[in-house]
């Protein structure tokens, strides 16, 4: 952990248990809005995979989690 965030302790703790959490809600969250508007693949630029959001679709929960943790946590290292 340390070496990808300057996190350690409870703030790396709080990381491991939420981040996961939030991808999965992303990548459900996404999903429910494809099949809402009907549609299938959002992109044929990666064939059989869903397009490209579906490769970036847990990050819609995760990359403002990560920061606010971080912002919460780290903030006093900077």
């Amino acid at each position: 952990g340390p070496v990808f965030t300057p996190l350690s302790g409870i703030g790396l703790a709080v990381l491991a248990i939420f981040l996961p959490v939030a991808g999965f809600a992303g990548d459900v969250t996404m999903s429910a809005i494809k099949r809402d508007i009907g549609v299938k693949d959002t992109s044929a630029l990666i064939p059989g995979h869903g397009g490209l959001l579906d490769r970036a679709d847990s990050l819609t929960f995760t990359a403002p989690l990560y920061f606010h943790i971080l912002a919460y946590f780290a903030l006093g290292h900077f």
